[in-house]
């Protein structure tokens, strides 16, 4: 399993964190994510050959959130 953090802005209170997380569960490949809004991050663990960064970071996006690199 891999393991990426992303810098995340627009996350703002509960509702955020659980449809960023619920979004990049849905995912096949995804074993966990962990959205922390004090610091703008949320930690993806994944199988690579499964799903990608880029994947991972367009259901970021379409959740309505911004990643910064």
């Amino acid at each position: 399993m891999d393991k990426m953090t992303f810098n995340v802005d627009g996350m703002s209170c509960g509702h955020c964190k659980a449809a960023v997380e619920k979004g990049l569960m849905g995912l096949s490949g995804v074993q966990a994510a962990e959205a922390v809004l004090e610091a703008k991050t949320v930690t993806v663990t994944y199988d690579a050959n499964k799903v990608s960064r880029d994947t991972l970071a367009g259901v970021i996006t379409d959740a309505g959130y911004e990643v910064k690199d």
